[in-house]
């Protein structure tokens, strides 16, 4: 059976009988998706709840796969109003029988199922498979399904199991239901049940909310999940993700527990480490790993390794060179600059050296070294209209960061793009630079008047005074029927423009201090309202707060080798406090 382009459910459902075990195969994966997508393919899965019990009870080889996606079509609670999904209970009494399957996987899913259905007749069945089911990973589970349904002092029965998936799923529970601080001995049977069996933690949930696995109900209370890193829990980078300045209590086992592919997230942790602790982390990234040699630079610069330097130009200068090229040597370049500054002047001088045939993002390390940048202005002028690579970005705000230093070469280079350009958002870039390097705002005007200002309420302010024409297109966005940060990067524009304070601190104070914009956008308000005045009252409490907290206000998931945003954030909040 041909299952390629986009089979509709019956197609799926007729393949998962077929003969070809890959074709049953393949019909399963596609259906297990059905729970989590927001389309016709998932409604069309959940009507289809009956003939998928009915395929449960009479294919044993697909059995497991299919009691497990009804119990996820059960656990989701978005459905439309017409999709009928009370009919995966309905289909529950015949399926329950399989809690004796000799397969351990069907045993499991039949848990799964009744946990998602909620299904407090089936309590007898779950008490059961606690007392009887011989495999432990299958009983832990049944151990955390009759805890959320039926939740009791027999727990604490099972904290002195022989079985470590058990042990961890009692206490697991209980620690759900405690407050912080944990109790130790909670914490020391979670860390000692999970090392003894331990398993991937970034693994999905097995049950639906209120559980918590325990790694992530730790996090609560650090100091817990810091006595349960040090009994060899990996939870070093995940503390640091949720709380602020505990880089220095989790080195010790982060630099334990540090995996392939890992460096980039030691190089952020190493950023805010005290110089004594910067010694073994040298010990430990010595000598460089040839397959993540980039890497390794960035976390040696971080904590002012000397070598860094050297091997920064090596991984220049030994770049192939074919863009955009590697994004890993653009981190670690930019970490040395960033420590390094005037002593990493040989890395300045090797980025220069190979302009155009590198990375477009090298291009910008040359902004911390202007005088590098100017011996190859004609060379970086000549990247203008490369799109390809993204170097004509790069090459754009370099000439604008070199000012009217950069010389007529540039302004030349940057007038043709913004007045003949292939590309409109570069154009407009240009034209911003070209002000910069001139002083002439006409051009810039002109395209971000062309373009609708207030799709570039950042450029408008960055024109200062000379964007005075363009006020009344921000000036109406300061209205309190604005979106909040509508109205904030119009205050902003506004306040680089007029200088006006009366109608632009609010809007701004406003983003500032609500924790639920994005943290860019509260950056920005940040910035803008720093020097400017005053402080609104309702603002103070809330950015004292955002300085102040041991936990972070901002998540970053991208985990990348520079400083976590909320450092950044904080730090910015910090000199508005001091100066406002």
């Amino acid at each position: 059976m041909d299952l390629d382009g986009t089979p509709d459910v019956a197609t799926l459902l007729e393949a998962v009988e077929s003969a070809d075990a890959d074709v049953r195969e393949e019909a399963l994966d596609r259906l297990a998706s059905a729970a989590w997508r927001d389309d016709d393919f998932a409604v069309a899965t959940a009507r289809a709840v009956p003939e998928l019990a009915r395929l449960a009870r009479e294919l044993p080889a697909a059995r497991a796969d299919l009691l497990r996606l009804l119990a996820d079509l059960a656990e989701r609670d978005d459905w439309p109003e017409d999709t009928q999904l009370p009919a995966v209970a309905a289909e529950l009494p015949s399926l329950l029988s399989f809690a004796q399957d000799p397969d351990p996987a069907v045993r499991d899913s039949v848990t799964a199922l009744v946990l998602s259905c909620r299904h407090l007749d089936a309590l007898p069945l779950l008490r059961s498979r606690v007392a009887e089911e011989p495999e432990p990973g299958v009983r832990g589970h049944a151990v955390t399904a009759l805890a959320l349904l039926e939740p009791g002092d027999w727990r604490r029965a099972l904290l002195a199991d022989p079985e470590p998936p058990v042990r961890l799923a009692a206490a697991e529970d209980l620690l759900r239901t405690a407050e912080p601080p944990f109790p130790h001995e909670l914490v020391d049977i979670c860390a000692a049940a999970y090392t003894a069996d331990p398993y991937d933690l970034d693994e999905g949930h097995w049950a639906p909310a209120p559980h918590r696995r325990f790694s992530d109900r730790l996090l609560d209370d650090p100091e817990a999940a810091l006595r349960a890193a040090a009994q060899g829990v990996p939870l070093a980078h995940e503390i640091t993700a949720r709380w602020r300045d505990r880089e220095a209590d989790v080195l010790p086992y982060a630099l334990r527990d540090l995996e392939d592919g890992e460096l980039h997230r030691l190089a952020r942790l190493c950023q805010n480490l005290p110089e004594e602790s910067w010694a073994p982390v040298r010990e430990r990234v010595r000598p460089l790993p040839e397959s993540e040699r980039a890497a390794a630079v960035t976390v040696l610069a971080r904590v002012r390794a000397p070598e860094a330097v050297g091997e920064a130009v090596r991984l220049v200068t030994d770049d192939p060179g074919a863009p955009p090229g590697p994004y890993s040597v653009v981190l670690a370049v930019r970490a040395v600059t960033e420590v390094f500054g005037a002593d990493a002047l040989p890395v300045a001088r090797a980025v220069a050296g190979r302009i155009g045939r590198t990375h477009a993002d090298l291009i910008r390390v040359l902004e911390r070294y202007p005088e590098v940048a100017l011996g190859v202005v004609d060379e970086i002028a000549a990247l203008v209209p490369r799109y390809e690579g993204s170097h004509a970005w790069a090459a754009v705000e370099l000439l604008g960061a070199l000012g009217p230093a950069a010389g007529e070469g540039a302004a030349r280079a940057l007038r043709e793009e913004a007045t003949g350009g292939a590309h409109s958002s570069v154009a407009v870039y240009a034209a911003m630079a070209h002000h910069r390097v001139t002083g002439d705002p006409a051009l810039a005007l002109r395209l971000l008047e062309a373009d609708g200002p207030t799709r570039w309420p950042a450029f408008a302010a960055g024109l200062g005074p000379a964007a005075a024409p363009l006020l009344p297109h921000f000036e109406p966005l300061l209205s309190p029927d604005e979106h909040p940060v509508t109205r904030a990067r119009a205050a902003h524009a506004v306040v680089s423009i007029t200088g006006r304070v009366e109608d632009t601190l609010e809007p701004l104070a406003h983003c500032a201090a609500d924790a639920g914009i994005h943290h860019t956008d509260r950056l920005a308000a940040v910035r803008a309202l720093t020097g400017i005045g005053p402080l609104p009252r309702f603002a103070v409490a809330p950015l004292r707060a955002t300085a102040q907290s041991p936990r972070r206000v901002v998540e970053d998931l991208g985990g990348g080798p520079e400083q976590h945003p909320d450092y950044v954030l904080r730090e910015a909040v910090r000199a508005l406090l001091a100066t406002a």
